[in-house]
């Protein structure tokens, strides 16, 4: 099979150990923010975005 010029060895896709790392810290900084926006704002996430 001819691989093509623009494919690497080295490039990943998929759920790859670096991308499920990514995936989890980003995570984790969704989850920290959404706590200080209701520490500081007395009220959950959908109040404050007018969802609820």
């Amino acid at each position: 099979m001819a691989k093509s010029p623009n494919s690497s060895e080295s490039q990943e896709w998929g759920f790859t150990p670096a991308a499920e790392s990514l995936n989890g810290r980003l995570a984790m900084l969704g989850f920290a923010f959404a706590v200080i926006i209701e520490a500081l704002s007395g009220q959950g996430v959908l109040h404050f975005l007018n969802l609820v």
